[in-house]
């Protein structure tokens, strides 16, 4: 009996330690995360890696096997992350000191290799923000305030992405977007003094557009002119006496219709005036 619950015992034993093997060797990777396999300090491969082409579901999500108690697995998110950047003051080259406050957006497409240069997540965003904080700098210092609030304002956040994007491959990130959430003056005087000089140069450049329009009014109404002139020499020039009729009735029109109706004339029969009327040439 005794050499029965001995045998039943280590069965026991050897199923519980079966059991614990076949726990440990298991891992599952949820669709949000890579699996980085690491052995002996270094990564060896990776479970559901980013894959750009590849949809979600196909990628390798789920149950996965390691060799227990020597492969340890860390997760790293494969979704787009942000890194928000710390209110900063930078001066553009107009010598505005300007409050910003900015914001990247990011992807580990390399979880092996940034797990080698940073190490984790966080230690990845800190290596990131000093070099957004220097890039953004760099790239609005060399444009004025003015550029901030039209069209410019797009080429340079295309600037700071690529060069950001540049960076960030060394870590096995790729920065998808850049973004300045504000960008302000400081208060007090600076910020008035500003916003005197871009309505100035708001009102000048207006001025300008006003004279430019009304020297193109003025041209084009001294070209009408002329072509009027030159249409009617050269009516004259073909038939005198239907040109004298048309500018009689022109000046009949002009006159009885000056005044609505309350205007008074007073010519004798045989003027002048009335040839048209009497149908002498």
């Amino acid at each position: 009996m005794t050499s029965v619950l001995q045998n039943y015992k280590l069965a026991i034993i050897a199923a519980v330690a079966a059991i614990v093997v076949l726990m440990s060797s298991v891992v599952i990777v949820p669709e949000t995360h890579q699996g980085v396999v690491i052995f002996t300090g270094k990564p060896v491969r990776v479970f559901n890696k980013f894959k750009p082409d590849v949809p979600y579901g196909q990628t390798g999500a789920g149950i996965q096997f390691r060799i227990p108690f020597a492969e340890q697995v860390r997760m790293v998110d494969r979704r787009v992350l942000d890194l928000d950047m710390e209110r900063t003051q930078v001066l553009s080259n107009d010598q505005q000191r300007l409050q910003v406050d900015a914001y990247a957006r990011y992807r580990i497409i390399d979880p092996v290799k940034m797990v080698e240069r940073a190490g984790t997540e966080r230690q990845l965003e800190a290596q990131l923000l000093p070099i957004l904080t220097s890039v953004l700098r760099q790239e609005l210092g060399r444009r004025p305030f003015s550029s901030l609030i039209n069209a410019e304002r797009g080429t340079a956040m295309a600037n700071v992405t690529r060069t950001l994007d540049a960076q960030a491959r060394n870590y096995g990130a790729q920065v998808l977007d850049v973004r300045i959430k504000t960008a302000d003056l400081p208060e007090g005087r600076p910020l008035d003094a500003a916003f005197t000089r871009m309505q100035t140069d708001r009102e000048e450049e207006a001025a300008t557009i006003r004279a430019a329009g009304q020297r193109d009014a003025q041209i084009i109404q001294a070209e009408a002119q002329a072509e009027a002139a030159r249409i009617y020499a050269d009516a004259y020039g073909k038939d005198p006496q239907f040109y004298d009729f048309y500018r009689a009735m022109q000046s009949y029109r002009q006159t009885f219709l000056s005044g609505e109706g309350q205007s008074s004339l007073v010519l004798s029969d045989d003027s002048e005036y009335f040839r048209q009327f009497k149908g002498k040439p």
